[in-house]
């Protein structure tokens, strides 16, 4: 056997060219260094990858959906429901119950997701140093308390301080799920269950479309106004259900006292060659410094920006803009679910492409400019264009308006898709705590803005707020082309030293899988793009 050392990062075991290889196709130079892996996990790691049968696989996979992703699904629906509520609430009475002046309702909105943006570095570093499930347990609890205390708000003060409460303990969520999705998953499974997850806004506007549409139907005259009932039915519902994931969600693969001690071996075992960790503890100052420098990072946080921006003030004014077509107050309620099943049809849509094709970005791209199909002829670009520059003078008009809306949302496909590559493609535990809170923070930005580009004296046709979208298009189409060739000549540069007998590039070689090493410390590593 001939081998060469060659120089590796501070810490790191060096690198080998070898042309020796176990059963496993792994290097024989290569071992697990047992120093770099949590305790928890080394109870269950063996030092080599294990074999599973994909029978067993799709047996445990379905175990794990049972625990994990139907807890994750119904969260998430309860989280969108829970925060969609002011949106139908302003077309019941809220705006003028509490005397709402101006830009008021606006910041309704924007006061939950500057919140968000101050608190996502301390939840990302709390969620990967305590008992996940039963952190998210608490914190569904506490925004359950929230919301039902909103029904008691009597003005802008009383709204803005139970929103921004909403806004600290629904922050946890949706970190937690990427943390979640990276724990339980192989990475080809990741993208139809952070979609599954994340297509919850879509469902809460068929569901949430529907009980708004109930609520409204409350005479009036009772102790509580339609609104109030509203606001305090999901927070009950929240508060129990909350109670309920802290008993029935395991905390991670390790401590999952549901499964047997040879699954959960498995368990551990069948994520390895994700190479992206499992968990850690530890902070590590040199995975913070390399997640501010990696380009990949900040790319995902451009998408978050742009596609919230203009989610955020659709959202929110959605039943505004909808009733601005000339419907009535019920018929919008109803004409909401439409928009619900159009998103969920989207977010499905995108992940049988992907899993069709294996190409994330093009078809971010495709739900964005228009081609391929008509459906995606009918994108964003050309729904917001027509949202512009048609008035709703006719029933057709309205009609078309109306679509128009709805398919102007089809670019959430990239908000999902780029969730799904943050958790595939950064690897080491602190360097994805600080991508995904960094991540979560432009999120938030643009979840702010959004809200307060509709500026009340240029509605109903708010002709500012669809060119700003157009604006955000744009940019997103250009992070989109720049991350395809950033990750494409990674990997090339990769599979260019395992060409040249770099056993530490070798993509075969996934022993170090559970050493906490960042994606570009594991030269083994490769992107998905």
């Amino acid at each position: 056997m001939a081998s060469h050392q060659a120089a590796s990062p501070e810490g790191i075991e060096p690198v080998y060219r070898s042309d020796s290889y176990n059963e496993e196709g792994v290097p024989e130079k290569q071992r697990q260094n047992y120093d770099r892996v949590d305790q928890e996990v080394v109870k269950y790691a063996s030092d080599s990858a294990v074999s599973i049968s994909p029978e067993k696989n799709i047996e445990l996979r379905r175990m794990i959906d049972r625990r994990v992703l139907v807890i994750m699904i119904a969260t998430y629906f309860l989280q969108a429901i829970d925060k969609g509520t002011m949106s139908f609430a302003s077309i019941m009475g809220i705006i003028t119950d509490t005397n709402l002046q101006g830009q008021e309702y606006s910041w309704l909105t924007t006061c939950i997701y500057i919140t968000i943006l101050f608190v996502e570095y301390p939840q990302n570093w709390i969620i990967t140093r305590v008992p996940i499930a039963k952190y998210l347990s608490f914190s569904i609890i506490a925004w359950g308390a929230v919301l039902a205390c909103t029904a008691l708000a009597k003005n802008f003060t009383g709204l803005v301080v139970v929103r921004t409460l909403l806004g600290l303990f629904e922050s946890a969520c949706q970190p937690a799920f990427i943390v979640l999705s990276s724990m339980w998953y192989r990475r080809e499974e990741q993208t139809a269950r952070v979609t599954y997850w994340y297509m919850m806004n879509g469902a809460q506007q068929v569901v949430g479309g529907l009980l708004a549409y109930c609520f409204s139907l409350i005479r009036p005259g009772g102790p509580l106004k339609p609104w109030q009932w509203l606001f305090l039915g999901y927070g009950i519902i929240s508060i129990i259900y909350g109670a309920f994931v802290g008993w029935y969600m395991p905390d991670s693969p390790m401590r999952a006292k549901c499964f047997s001690e040879e699954d959960k071996h498995l368990m551990v075992e069948r994520v390895r060659d994700n190479q992206t960790g499992l968990q850690s503890r530890k902070f590590r100052r040199d995975h913070m410094i390399e997640a501010f420098k990696d380009p990949q990072v900040w790319g995902y946080s451009l998408i978050a920006l742009t596609t919230t921006l203009p989610t955020s003030g659709l959202g929110a004014f959605q039943g505004i803009i909808i009733s601005g077509f000339g419907f009535t107050v019920l018929q919008t309620q109803l004409l909401a679910m439409v928009l619900g099943f159009y998103i969920t049809i989207v977010l499905l849509g995108s992940v049988w492409i992907v899993k069709r094709t294996q190409q994330n970005l093009l078809v971010m791209l495709g739900f964005v400019i228009p081609q391929v199909s008509f459906l995606l002829r009918a994108g964003s670009f050309i729904g917001t264009i027509l949202l512009m520059t048609i008035s709703p003078d006719t029933m057709a008009k309205r009609v078309g308006l109306l679509i128009c809306y709805y398919i102007t949302l089809s670019f959430w496909s990239a908000q999902t898709l780029a969730l799904s590559m943050i958790s595939r493609n950064i690897a080491g535990t602190t360097k994805k705590s600080v991508a995904v809170a960094t991540n979560f923070i432009f999120w938030s930005a643009g979840n702010s803005i959004g809200p307060q580009v509709f500026l009340k004296w240029n509605g109903p046709g708010y002709f500012i707020v669809f060119a700003t979208h157009l604006g955000c298009y744009c940019l997103l189409v250009i992070v989109i082309i720049g991350l395809r060739f950033h990750l494409t000549r990674q990997n090339n540069k990769r599979d260019r030293m395992a060409a040249d007998g770099i056993a530490e590039a070798d993509p075969k070689n996934v022993v170090h899988g559970f050493e906490d090493l960042t994606d570009l410390q594991n030269k083994s590593f490769r992107y998905v793009y």
